[in-house]
């Protein structure tokens, strides 16, 4: 079976096809990435808000055990206060809480970028199948999964161990610290340690990160035939874009055969080329090119100019050069000016022996100023 033929997913997925995943909410994600975000954000914002927090909780248990015989029998009085610790704490929290919301949805968003779908949140009857589950638990990814799991135990415990082992006696000396700067002391101790705990999951991450980013690739892979497909079904099928084309052309061809009547002259080689040629003198620019054909639609363009009356000049060389150089409904190449010329000027004079205000015309020079880059 031909290498096209057989099915395996080695093509690389298309830019629709990744579009489509995305609208159903498939991307690259990584758990580790999010949770390692969250984790710093949180001993971050204890850092910076943590004795602001402290110190509204003091303050606040201080002023809920100083209260008055008269504070505590007014209902009034007890709301006050409430309200008054409450609004305390509320700054600190809030932004502790932002900050930790800012972390989460940074690393949630990394990898992947953001995206929301509703088809990825509508139920689905397959993610309710035993088998699926099966398969789940015991597919590749959950052994992915299990030795990530173990990477993380170990990593965490190393790290641990060393922070330990490297604060060990400050640790100790905790105990023989005056109060309350042993706490404070304590609370610095296990911020900084707790930052680098979540710091640590950097090791998880730089593995997981690529690997989920190279798994939903490999997941999106294409058949050849599924690009051959897309590319059909995108931009037509090749039968389909040559019929376009074909009438595309007829209804040119058409076009071009209207102006034939209108023309000023057919300059023929005499068998194998036609150009139609029209020059508007009240106008003044250079004389266009109408209509051009080689074969049968040379004759075509012959037999419309004798059914009304335009004149039909033989000359092989300028036919030849305007048909390769001029193209329909422009002007004709500058080059070309002095041979058009005396072959308009021919008719002109022509036309007008007919109407009898004219001798008949010197006939037409075999051979016309074409300059040789023009020859063909």
């Amino acid at each position: 079976m031909a290498e096209s033929d057989s099915g395996e997913k080695t093509e690389e997925p298309t830019a629709k096809k990744l579009s489509e995943a995305r609208k159903k909410g498939q991307i690259a994600r990584s758990k580790d990435l999010g949770t390692m975000f969250v984790l710093v954000g949180s001993a971050i914002a204890l850092m910076f808000m943590g004795n602001s927090l402290v110190e509204s909780l003091a303050f606040m248990m201080k002023n809920q055990f100083s209260l008055s015989r008269q504070e505590v029998m007014d209902i009034n009085a007890l709301f006050a206060v409430a309200s008054t610790n409450v609004s305390l704490i509320i700054k600190p929290m809030g932004w502790i809480f932002a900050i930790i919301i800012l972390a989460a949805f940074i690393g949630n968003t990394l990898l992947g970028g953001i995206s929301f779908s509703w088809e990825a949140m509508m139920p689905k009857l397959s993610k309710m199948s035993p088998i699926a589950g099966f398969k789940r638990m015991f597919g590749i990814k959950a052994y992915v999964e299990l030795i990530k799991s173990l990477m993380k135990f170990f990593v965490v415990f190393f790290s641990a161990y060393l922070l330990l082992t490297s604060l060990f006696e400050q640790i100790l000396s905790l105990s023989i610290e005056a109060i309350p700067f042993n706490f404070a002391h304590a609370v610095d101790l296990l911020l900084w340690m707790f930052l680098a705990l979540g710091l640590s999951l950097i090791i998880i991450v730089a593995v997981d990160a690529p690997y989920q980013k190279w798994d939903h690739t490999r997941q999106l892979k294409m058949t050849k035939q599924e690009i051959k497909d897309e590319h059909k079904n995108s931009e037509g099928s090749p039968e389909n874009k040559g019929r376009i084309r074909r009438t595309q052309y007829e209804m040119s061809q058409r076009r071009m055969m209207a102006d034939v009547p209108e023309s000023d002259v057919v300059i023929t080689n005499p068998t194998h080329f036609s150009v139609a040629l029209k020059y508007d003198a009240s106008q003044g620019g250079a004389p266009q090119l109408v209509a051009k054909g080689i074969d049968e639609m040379a004759i075509h363009i012959r037999t419309i100019a004798k059914e009304h009356g335009v004149e039909i000049i033989a000359s092989p060389a300028l036919a030849r050069s305007l048909y390769y150089t001029a193209e329909v409904n422009e002007d004709i190449p500058e080059e070309l000016f002095a041979a058009v010329a005396q072959v308009l000027a021919f008719i002109y004079q022509l036309n007008e022996h007919k109407k009898g205000k004219a001798k008949r015309p010197v006939p037409l020079a075999k051979s016309l100023p074409i300059p040789d880059d023009f020859r063909y």
